[in-house]
């Protein structure tokens, strides 16, 4: 006896056997044919429902589950909000940018937002730029695809904003006090022997361990309390990690772009610049900045190291281009009559033992209109600051102090002349040290 063969329900088509599509449905899904143990006879398909339950389909049911798949549409996607993020521009050769982070100290990172040619071309952006913008993934990660806003503003703001270079350059009037209480003997010093106007470029002349780093940390510390409203920007470049650590610590209210020694070169340079970029951006929209670099003699190195050749070597290794770009970064220190104020006040390193580092520093000396000369001889006997006062000055300064105030100081420096350094600074600490500020120091001396 022949074994029965198992039934299979068919729906036909009124005109015949029509040839059977892929019927699209919420709660059905088409399967191979082995993976029901069925085989659908003819051009009908096996599909599968979401209870597991075989049937076999023909071109006949397409209508009726067609309604049904038009009758259930998808649920819309989720709202997802736009995400916003805001750093400083940094401006390729190429036209793209990428946007740096203060929380990264604006180094270089994978998640840096791209910006395209296009938008840099439209808004005319310019490196060292604080941009806003809703970005979005792409192929090269995070992609900025709308600007938001320029500096806090509409991003049609810089469009009557000036160019840093065709600012007027004219000398440092306004004088910066650093000043603070009467036991903060550093800055009171430097105000007496070194005063320092807006539109400052200054020059840090130290030998090694003459307290130059808590120098400029005191300084900076009376940027912050004497004038809040002025930009303040700590350049660290090849310096060691802990001393960013310490700075970042110390002044948390400023703008921190460093590049530690365990940073590569290419990374010390691009700080560098990047850093310069944004104190000009903000000097064009009319502000104050202060810049405090450590070091210009590690910059140097950086660049020539750097270098790739063309130009002369000179005597310690130097190439005669490498110090083109430390220059000009250097020079950017102004006071303009148009916008704002730059204010550079750079360290240089002396008596290392490095050939090289002395040819920067001689690169570099009389390139500033204000020295301060820090003495070893001084700080080896334990006396901070270590000034060298004869060495020390700043020119033009009657442009910066009172007539009275100016007479009294020279008044200071011929009663010390003829002193050795380290006596002669000795003399004033003790003078000072009877007053409570300097003004009422200079209120008592006759004459």
């Amino acid at each position: 006896m022949k074994p029965r063969r198992k039934r299979v329900t068919r729906l036909r088509h009124p005109k015949g056997n029509a040839p059977a599509r892929t019927i699209p449905a919420p709660n059905l899904s088409l399967l191979p044919k082995s993976s029901t143990g069925v085989t659908p006879p003819g051009n009908n398909f096996t599909l599968l429902n979401k209870n597991k339950e075989v049937a076999v389909v023909s071109p006949a049911a397409e209508a009726s589950i067609r309604c049904h798949a038009e009758e259930s549409p998808a649920s819309p996607p989720a709202y997802v909000p736009p995400s916003y993020t805001e750093g400083i521009i940094e401006v390729s050769g190429k036209g793209f940018g990428f946007l740096r982070e203060a929380r990264r100290n604006f180094a270089q990172s994978q998640n840096d937002v791209f910006v395209t040619p296009e938008v840099v071309r439209k808004h005319g952006l310019r490196d060292g730029m604080k941009i806003k913008g809703e970005t979005r993934k792409s192929s090269r990660g995070l992609q900025l695809f709308r600007l938001v806003g320029i500096e806090g503003e509409t991003p049609g703001f810089i469009q009557n904003l000036p160019l840093f270079e065709e600012l007027t350059t004219v000398n440092p009037k306004a004088r910066i006090r650093l000043e603070t209480i009467p036991e903060r003997f550093t800055t009171r010093i430097v105000d007496l022997v070194a005063p320092i106007g807006r539109g400052q470029r200054g020059l840090i002349v130290a030998p090694p361990r003459t307290g130059k780093t808590t120098l400029l940390q005191h300084i900076a510390e009376a940027v912050v309390k004497n004038y809040p409203e002025m930009g303040l920007i700590i350049l660290l470049v090849d310096e060691r990690p802990e001393e960013v650590t310490e700075i970042r610590r110390t002044v948390p209210q400023a703008a921190l772009m460093a590049s530690s020694n365990d940073s590569d070169i290419k990374s010390h340079t691009r700080v560098a610049q990047l850093a310069i970029e944004r104190a000009k951006r903000l000097v064009e929209m009319g502000k104050h900045v202060f810049v405090l670099m450590d070091s210009l003699t590690r910059i140097g190195r950086a660049f020539n190291n750097a270098q790739s050749g063309g130009g002369r070597t000179m005597s310690g290794g130097v190439d005669s281009r490498a110090l083109e770009t430390p220059r000009k970064l250097f020079a950017a220190a102004r006071n303009t009559e148009e916008a704002g104020s730059l204010t550079i006040m750079a360290t240089a390193l002396i008596d290392t033992g490095s050939r090289m580092d002395e040819l920067i520093f001689q690169e570099f000396k009389g390139t500033g209109n204000m020295e301060l000369v820090l003495d070893r001889k001084i700080s080896d006997q334990r006396i901070y600051p270590a000034v060298d006062i004869f060495l020390s000055g700043t020119r033009r300064e009657e442009l910066l102090l009172p007539e009275q105030d100016l007479h009294k100081v020279n008044i200071i420096r011929r009663g010390l002349a003829g002193h050795k350094p380290i006596e002669a600074i000795e003399r004033l600490l003790f003078f000072i040290q009877k007053y409570p500020s300097n003004a009422e120091m200079l209120r008592n001396i006759p004459g």
